[in-house]
């Protein structure tokens, strides 16, 4: 399961201008619009691989971007079809590029490729472009048709069908609907069902589970779910040979090819998963993730299928993403000095005894170096990661965590000197400590809420683990970021040598609670609930910490200068409040407490205080920053000689929109509607 990227909401660079690179290891911005900031991250370390660990990156970071067509497809139906005729005027329209609405056309291009289709990739709301539609079709009949794909043709047709899809504020509204009291199926623009609506979807994969089944598949994880014309309702696979099979081959094909290098146990894994897309068979999906999550002596490692549920309301559909990585030696260190304790973590935490593990199977921690992002990974980005999303695997074989060194590191650099901690933090001494200590307890958040939150608990007996539908991905995050939290202050850390210092923690506990009751808001349109899941988790948690502390003004709002600050006063009471707050969203979890997890998340992480919010984005806006970033992929060369790769070389990339292209052109492999 994927954590946010916590940091991006309120760290960015200040400046509007393309940044020079200042030395190997810096992140530096190589494009900003609309709300985004486009960033470079390095690759340290991998000159200095082996051969046969540079080929099989090469080989897994080709599988990783052959996927991008089917998150866009997945995304919305009509998504491949916008980008290709988008692209397409992009790359040939010969008329004036200086004025406006061309300007704007540009922006909406740049916006859909972030997005990976025409809905925030982080608010799941439509943006409406800034042209009209007649600016858009006069673009699209100047441009020759010979550029444009032949699957789009006729053009006045595709128009037709397009212009409430890209210009219609109610059509494809919102790609994940989760409103209380709506049929978040049929209100959600994404495309993992047809015509089915959501009592027929939670019908159709409740008559396939087994209560009794003590190792239950992930039923509706690979497929879109139909009504076919007799108006029963059936799944389309994603696998060779069935949805999305053409670009299913060519991640297989480059699949192969890193089997061919891997060392035995790393290719019995990309073995596994092969079979799997070959055949869709969940059961070799399980296989796979037993055979992948037990493999911690790797030096390469990776993530490729289909495996985040946050795109799906339901939570039963999977996101498709690609992730390449080989270990920080020296980071790992740290991680592993924690996961080494997890049984400690486990046995000292506040959770109910009967929801703890007595035996703490298989945790693996490292640190990583990102050598590739794609599908969901791509450009925003995961800052850790733990899977497999199993309960029980994850009980019986464990899990593996990883924190993203230089993608973290890219973040901090750009938002030195951002004005950002000036302007929301009041009290000096909370800036300093942040100042020192921010950077190692971001760091030690994400290693103890993806290695030891996720992995910590059982479910009772008969309890699945999808009962709490819609609410299950709050929640879950909630409960790895309480159990973070909770430990970041334990004297534990001091006594690993993780920490150096036993004040530390207070740096993350006050921009934690700033950003889950302010800051983060800057994410939100004005009017709008929170609906994301991390940002859902965050506000539940601090408002609801917020509220228990109040007898004892634990956390206060505090008003100088006619702006509002967040201000903790007693980090000690704090802590015990995440503490009672992790062992109730653990017990919810365990027993599948569907009412009490909807009551806490409906009641603590979904409405915003309008004068609030306004107060924030106002602030906000005069520091000039954008909340939302990403990255650009470093681009690999193999060197050839007599037909054989004898080196790969790593080139790093500064145009956003020349990489989208050339990725269009290499890596799309599926029809325009599937």
């Amino acid at each position: 399961m994927s954590i946010g990227i916590v940091a991006a909401a309120f760290f960015s660079s200040s400046c509007h201008e393309t940044e020079e690179r200042q030395d190997a290891s810096h992140g530096w911005i190589v494009d900003r619009f609309d709300d985004i900031k486009v960033l470079r991250y390095e690759v340290p370390g991998f000159d200095q691989l082996p051969l046969e660990q540079k080929k099989l990156i090469y080989y897994l970071n080709q599988a990783a971007l052959c996927g991008r067509d089917i998150l866009y497809d997945q995304n919305n139906k009509y998504n491949l079809a916008i980008r290709r005729v988008l692209e397409s005027v992009y790359a040939a329209y010969p008329g004036d590029r200086s004025v406006p609405e061309w300007k704007a056309f540009e922006k909406y291009l740049k916006k859909v490729w972030f997005a990976n289709g025409i809905h925030h990739h982080y608010s799941t709301d439509k943006f409406i472009p800034e042209f009209t539609p007649e600016y858009f079709e006069s673009l699209v009949r100047a441009t020759p048709d010979s550029v444009f794909p032949q699957d789009l043709q006729p053009l006045s047709s595709l128009l037709e069908t397009l212009r409430p899809v890209m210009f219609d504020s109610a059509c494809c509204a919102k790609r994940v609907a989760q409103q209380e009291g709506i049929d978040m199926i049929v209100q959600s623009a994404n495309n993992y069902y047809d015509g089915v609506t959501q009592a027929e979807a939670e019908a159709y994969y409740a008559a396939k589970a087994d209560p009794n089944d003590p190792e239950p598949v992930s039923y509706g994880l690979n497929s879109q779910l139909v009504k076919n014309g007799r108006g029963e309702i059936e799944e389309r696979v994603w696998r060779v040979g069935g949805m999305y099979s053409p670009a299913i081959e060519k991640i297989v094909y480059w699949l192969e090819k890193a089997a061919g290098v891997a060392n035995g146990t790393q290719k019995e894994t990309i073995e596994a998963l092969i079979a799997y897309y070959r055949t869709g068979d969940l059961r070799e999906y399980d296989r796979y993730n037993i055979l992948w999550v037990q493999d911690t002596l790797s030096h390469v490692d990776f993530v490729n299928g289909f495996t985040e549920t946050y795109g799906d309301p339901l939570g039963y559909k999977a996101s498709w993403e690609g992730l390449v990585n080989f270990r920080d030696d020296e980071a790992t260190k740290r991680t592993e000095v924690i996961s080494d304790s997890a049984q400690w973590f486990e046995d000292h935490s506040p959770v109910d005894p009967q929801y703890k593990k007595k035996q703490v199977k298989g945790v693996s921690a490292k640190v990583i170096t990102a050598a590739i992002l794609g599908g969901d990974c791509y450009p925003a980005t995961p800052i850790g990661i733990n899977l497999p999303n199993a309960d029980w695997i994850r009980k019986e074989y464990g899990s593996k965590s990883v924190t993203i060194q230089n993608i973290t590191h890219a973040y901090a650099e750009a938002a030195k000197g951002n004005g950002f901690m000036e302007e929301f933090m009041l009290r000096p001494e909370d800036r300093a400590l942040i100042e020192r200590y921010g950077t190692i307890c971001d760091d030690l958040h994400t290693d103890l809420h993806e290695c030891l939150g996720h992995g910590s608990g059982q479910l009772a007996p008969g309890v699945r683990g999808d009962e709490l539908k819609n609410y299950g991905s709050t929640l879950e995050e909630a409960r790895a970021d309480l159990f973070a939290l909770y430990y970041l202050a334990d004297p534990k850390l001091v006594e690993l040598g993780v920490i150096p210092d036993p004040e530390a923690y207070k740096a993350e506990y006050a921009t934690y609670m700033m950003n889950g009751m302010m800051t983060q808001l800057t994410r939100i349109q004005p009017g709008k609930d929170v609906e994301e899941a991390h940002m859902r988790n965050r506000k539940l948690i601090a408002e609801w910490c917020y509220e228990k502390g109040a007898a004892d003004s634990v956390v206060v709002k505090m008003q100088q200068d006619g702006k509002t600050y967040i201000v903790v006063n007693d980090y000690v009471k704090l802590r015990e409040l995440f503490g009672q707050l992790l062992r109730e969203v653990q017990r919810i979890k365990s027993e599948g407490d569907f009412e009490a997890g909807k009551a806490l998340v409906e009641t603590y992480g979904v409405k915003v205080d309008p004068a609030l919010h306004g107060e924030v984005l106002e602030r906000y806006a005069r520091l000039n920053l954008e909340p939302y970033s990403g990255f650009v992929n470093p681009r690999y060369r193999p060197v050839m000689e007599n037909g054989e790769i004898i080196d790969v070389q790593i080139e790093y990339v500064d145009d956003y929109a020349a990489q989208m292209m050339e990725y269009s052109k290499n890596y799309s492999f599926l029809p325009s509607k599937n």
